[in-house]
Formats: C-alpha cells, structure tokens, sequence
C-alpha cells in the first residue's frame, strides 16, 4: 500500500463507488501490440498514487487479455517504481512460454514512464512429487466475532470498497503487526487469483505500528506467492496480515500472509516498504 498512513474506513461518492474491479478490468482499452489503455480509476486514489493492489489487478488483468490461455497464476513481484495516476497504459510481454510455465512482464506507464513493472509467473499444476500443506492458522477468530473499524477521515478513498474488521489475537498483536479481516465490497467479474491480487496489499504496513512520528509509508516491492489452488471463503472475507520483520534508517522489510475463512494459509508476500517522517 504505498503512500498510505492509516486507513480506517472511507466514503465515495455515488458514481466513484460503482467501479469495483471488474470495472475495472472490463474499461482497458486495447491499443495493439500487447498494449492498453486505461483512462480513470475515480476512488483508487491514496494521496498521488494509486492504490498499490489496484494498480497490480490493472496489470494482471492486462495481462490474462493479452494472453487469455495462461494457466493459473503462481507468483509474482511487484516494483512500484513511481506514482500510478488514474490514467495510465499497460505494456504486456511474453518472456518466456514453456510446456508449463509461462512468465509475463508487465510495465505501467504514467506520462511515458514506468510507474511499475511486475514480473508474472503462471504455471500449470502436473503430478504431485511429495506434498506440504499449506499452514492453518489456530486460535482463528471469525469476522462476525470481530469488530468493525470506525470512520476515520484520513482513510484513502478506496478503503471504502472494502469491508474492514479488527482481527488481532487475544492479547493484541506482536509490534510492528496488523491482522484484519478484509473484504471487497464488489467481487463481480473476478477470478480467485485476481482478487487475492487487488486486495493483498490491502493493509497498511505492519511498521506503520512501530512509528514514533506520523509520517507517510510506500511500498517499494512486493513478492507474493500463492499457496497452490486457491480455496473458497466465506461470504468473500479473507485475513490479511502485515508484519515488520526490520524497521531501521527509513526502511522495513515487511512479511505479508492471508488466509481463508478456514484459517487455510493462500497467499505469503515479502515487501520492502520506505518509511518517511
């Protein structure tokens, strides 16, 4: 989440709350050659930038266009490189297409510049040689037995498409740590690693915790990884973490988990995040 402080909850105006990200994804304008245009994300704005998870399903879903039989997307890493406006274009490129893996670069482009590139790996699933399942996490309480977040008019405006709840353990979190139950308001023209995509960045950084002064944070990187096939939720809510494994000299490398309904590990990220103030 780069350019974040910390978010709580927000409101839209009518018209901005209507473009979830199947909205999204269904407004990119193809221009030819692997490229794409899209013309305003009204409601993803956090402060100059757009919301890092947004701007990644933009990729991702330029992406899945340019190269509709891809197989199931298995991992990848994000560089936000600079601010991501409302309008940008996506540049789309075939690395490297094997008998079962494909990877995919994808640059958005802001006034003529790279504002991110993201290196996408998809691969499809073959015979299993030894198994290790994905971690449950115990102790799991479910959302409706926690608390919703309160209003705060500091939020980012694209808080408000998504459902927040407080989720940290009995006794409160470790330091540098942020566990909430997050859901998106609109989950219309979706596919299950498209969505683990737009709102795995959803949180702000763990370190924003460990603060002594208010100040902005951005994401710089983002790796994540999915833990095999995607498993169902519950009525759409997923549990995100964020968590500072180092905090110095304005920098914090950040590990970031998400979880179905079930306590199911989906999705484990590794972030670097610039820490300003």
């Amino acid at each position: 989440m780069p350019e974040a402080e910390h978010p709580e909850t927000a409101t839209l105006a009518p018209a901005e709350a209507d473009m979830g990200f199947g909205a999204l994804a269904a407004r990119l304008e193809p221009l030819g050659g692997g490229r794409f245009r899209l013309d305003g994300a009204a409601g993803w704005m956090q402060g100059r930038t757009m919301y890092g998870g947004t701007a990644a399903f933009i990729a991702y879903s330029a992406a899945k266009l340019a190269f509709p039989d891809l197989p199931p997307l298995r991992a990848a890493q994000v560089g936000f490189v600079a601010p991501v406006g409302e309008h940008l274009e996506v540049e789309v490129v075939m690395l490297r297409q094997g008998r079962s893996v494909a990877q995919v670069e994808t640059s958005l482009m802001c006034d003529g510049a790279v504002a991110q590139r993201t290196l996408w790996l998809f691969g499809a699933g073959r015979e299993s040689n030894g198994t290790v399942p994905a971690a449950i996490l115990p102790g799991l309480i479910q959302p409706e037995d926690s608390p919703f977040l309160g209003a705060n008019d500091m939020a980012p405006a694209f808080t408000a498409r998504m459902d927040m709840r407080r989720a940290d353990p009995p006794g409160g979190s470790p330091p540098g740590t942020i566990r909430r139950w997050v859901r998106l308001r609109d989950r219309s023209g979706l596919d299950s690693a498209g969505e683990l995509v737009g709102i795995g960045d959803a949180l702000p950084p763990g370190s924003a915790r460990a603060m002594e002064r208010k100040g902005p944070i951005s994401s710089i990187t983002w790796a994540l990884t999915i833990l095999g096939e995607v498993p169902p939720t519950r009525e759409g809510w997923w549990l995100l973490e964020t968590s500072s494994n180092h905090m110095a000299n304005g920098f914090s490398s950040e590990t970031l988990r998400l979880w179905n309904s079930e306590g199911v590990e989906v999705m484990h990220g590794l972030q670097s995040v610039a820490v300003f103030g």
